[in-house]
């Protein structure tokens, strides 16, 4: 198995650090790991080390860095649009998307979320994207922490207005005729893709993504659920750019 990753704010210069904080507690008093054992570093910006752990305090490690590297951020930078869903569907997909590799969220107040992000609601749903987020990240040993975008949901027109600046822009949906599996893409840039809310994605906003230069393609015969139809794209784009 792997050695665990622990997220920092900045890499240390130096060749001992004291981990502390949350991170320390949980790989202290948590994970319960021991003095001799390795664990990984990273800053969530492609920055890494590995470390071997020297004393163990309480809810603090004592280290010894070993090794330091850099991770380059993939190209093309695979960005979802996700429509809010209700209950844990939104958090579900944020997780599954970080582990598959997904650079950033982008929550979307579609016209058919039933769950409505505003005023300090909203604020806190989107704290739980960050934090599922940059779990996910650790869990599956991410060097680059996915962003979550958003002040905090998005309007359908910004969010035509980013996909006007994407290299390519896609959204999923079930009436497409043409497949995510074989239409073209781009080798550099920003890949932008739609995931409506449970209720779809309604005409109007439709009519909206694809005159600002999105393309309607679908996954296959089934129609997914929201929480699964982005983590599903971006396993084939994963695939197709050569990331797995």
């Amino acid at each position: 198995m792997s050695a665990p990753l622990f997220l920092v704010d900045s890499l240390p210069t130096a060749d001992q650090l004291t981990l502390g904080g949350p991170e320390g507690h949980h790989a202290a008093t948590v994970q319960r790991l021991r003095v001799g054992e390795e664990l990984l570093l990273a800053d969530g910006r492609g920055g890494t080390a590995s470390a071997v752990i020297t004393a163990v305090g309480k809810g603090t490690l004592d280290l010894e860095i070993t090794t330091r590297g850099y991770v380059d951020a993939p190209v093309p930078r695979l960005v979802v649009v996700q429509g809010i869903a209700k209950g844990d569907r939104g958090e579900l997909a944020v997780q599954a998307m970080t582990e598959v590799g997904v650079d950033e969220i982008v929550p979307w107040a579609a016209s058919r979320s039933v769950a409505q992000w505003r005023g300090d609601r909203g604020v806190r749903a989107r704290e739980k994207w960050v934090a599922t987020a940059r779990e996910a990240a650790k869990q599956a040993r991410r060097s680059w922490l996915p962003v979550v975008a958003g002040a905090p949901d998005e309007s359908t027109a910004t969010v035509a207005r980013r996909i006007a600046g994407a290299a390519a822009a896609f959204v999923l949906h079930e009436e497409a005729r043409e497949r995510l599996t074989t239409v073209e893409l781009p080798a550099a840039g920003e890949i932008v893709l739609v995931v409506g809310p449970e209720g779809g994605i309604a005409p109007a906003e439709l009519t909206a993504l694809t005159e600002a230069g999105a393309r309607p393609v679908r996954l296959g015969p089934s129609v997914l659920r929201t929480s699964t139809a982005g983590v599903a794209a971006l396993s084939v784009l994963s695939a197709r750019l050569d990331r797995w």
